[in-house]
C-alpha cells in the first residue's frame, strides 16, 4: 500500500542505524505511530517483541494482523463452507477462504452507495473512487466477514487477517493517486480490474506482541520498552482525511459523511499535524517515555524544526542523529505543486536515556 510517510524504503537504514546504538539485550521494540506496520513487521521478523499503536482504526487493523498474528490460521469454523477437497486448489486454508469471498455476488452497501458512480449519484454527489462492480463486491465481502465474526465462525486473528486482506486488495483498485483526498476524473487501468482478494502475508513469530488503537500521549504512560521508535506526522495533512474510506471500511459503521469526497463527519485529528500543538505534544511524549533508547524519524521539511527536536530529546540523554537522502512521497501533482525537487532528508534522531 502506498502510504504517506511510509518507512518501507528506509527499513535497512533504520535497522542498520538502530543496531549501531542499542545494546544486545534489547528485546522490546515500540512503534507508537505505526501506520501500515512496515517498521514493526520488519523488527518482528528480527525477533523483537513489538508494541505497536496508531490512532486510526484501519491502521490498528493492519497492525493487528501483520504484527499481532503470529501463527498459521486454520479457519476451522468454516470447514463446512470450504470442503477439504477444495483446499487443494489453494496454497492454504486462508487462501481458500479468500477465494470464496472473491466469488461472492456484489451487493449495494455503504461503499457502493457513497463511493461508486451509480450509487453516489443517487445520493446527490457522484464520486468515482471505485467502479460499481468493485464497490459492490467490497460491500459483499465486508458484510460476510462481519457476519462470520458475529456468528463466531472465525476467530479474532482470522477476522483481522480478512479485514487486512480486504483493505489491501480494495486499495489496489482505488481510482486515486494514492490517497483518498480526491478521486480521478476517469477510471485508471488498475481501478477497472476486478476486485479479488490477495491473502495478506502472515509473519510467524514466537514473541508476544501488543497492538493498541490509542492516543499516543495517553498510551505512553501505560507502557515500557527497550527501544521506543517514533515516526509522527511531519506536516498539516491529516491521515484521517487522506485515508477516510479505509477508516470507514475498517469500521463499517455507516458514518455521516459530507463534501465532494464523502469525508467522515467525525474526524480524528492529530496534534502532530499542527504547528501550534506539535512541539508541546512531542515534548510531553518524550518526557513521559519509559524506554532505554528513544529514536525519532523526522525529515527536514517538518512542522517541528531540527532545533526543536534536539532541544527536547536532550532533556532525556545525549543527543545524536543519523541522516539519509531519499525519494519523497508524491501522491499527485496537485498536492505537490509547490515542492522543489524529488528528494528529502530523513533524520533519525536518538538518545540513550539517562537513568
Amino acid at each position: 500500500m502506498n502510504y504517506i510517510g511510509s518507512k518501507y524504503s528506509l527499513l535497512d537504514f533504520l535497522e542498520t542505524s538502530i543496531k549501531q546504538v542499542v545494546s544486545a539485550d534489547c528485546k522490546v521494540f515500540c512503534d507508537l505511530f505505526a501506520g501500515t506496520g512496515a517498521v514493526g513487521t520488519h523488527f518482528k521478523s528480527r525477533g523483537f517483541q513489538i508494541i505497536a499503536n496508531d490512532l486510526q482504526y484501519y491502521s490498528y487493523v493492519l497492525n493487528r494482523h501483520y504484527i499481532g498474528n503470529c501463527k498459521p490460521l486454520q479457519f476451522n469454523g468454516l470447514r463446512d463452507l470450504i470442503p477439504k477437497e477444495n483446499e487443494t486448489l489453494f496454497e492454504s486454508k486462508a487462501a481458500a477462504v479468500c477465494g470464496y469471498l472473491s466469488n461472492l455476488k456484489g451487493v449495494e452497501g455503504f461503499i457502493f452507495n457513497n463511493y461508486a458512480p451509480t450509487g453516489s449519484l443517487r445520493n446527490g454527489t457522484q464520486r468515482l473512487f471505485f467502479t460499481d462492480e468493485n464497490a459492490m463486491k467490497c460491500d459483499a465481502v465486508r458484510m460476510q466477514i462481519e457476519t462470520w465474526k458475529q456468528k463466531g465462525d472465525i476467530t479474532e486473528d482470522e477476522y483481522f487477517f480478512l479485514l487486512t486482506t480486504l483493505l489491501e486488495s480494495i486499495d489496489a483498485r482505488a481510482n486515486t493517486a494514492s490517497v483518498y483526498g480526491a478521486f480521478l476524473k476517469n477510471f485508471k487501468r488498475t481501478a477497472l480490474e476486478p476486485l479479488r482478494l490477495k491473502p495478506a502475508i502472515l509473519a510467524e513469530s514466537d514473541s508476544e506482541q501488543a497492538i493498541f488503537n490509542s492516543d499516543v500521549n495517553e498510551l505512553i504512560e501505560r507502557i515500557q520498552c527497550d527501544i521506543l521508535y517514533l515516526d509522527p506526522p511531519y506536516n498539516h495533512r491529516q491521515y484521517s482525511s487522506n485515508y477516510h474510506i479505509l477508516e470507514t471500511l475498517a469500521r463499517y459503521d455507516n458514518p455521516a459523511i459530507h463534501g465532494k469526497t464523502g469525508l467522515r463527519d467525525e474526524d480524528l485529528r492529530s496534534a502532530y499535524c499542527s504547528r501550534n500543538t506539535a512541539r508541546q505534544a512531542f515534548r510531553d511524549l518524550i518526557l513521559k517515555a519509559n524506554a532505554k533508547y528513544i529514536f525519532a524519524s523526522y525529515n527536514n521539511e517538518g512542522i517541528m524544526t531540527l532545533d526543536d527536536i534536539r532541544e527536547i530529546l536532550e532533556q532525556r540523554g545525549d543527543y545524536r542523529c543519523f541522516t539519509k537522502r531519499y525519494k519523497r512521497f508524491q501522491a499527485d501533482a496537485e498536492s505537490n505543486r509547490n515542492i522543489k525537487g524529488d528528494e528529502t532528508i530523513e533524520y533519525l534522531h536518538y538518545v540513550k536515556v539517562r537513568n
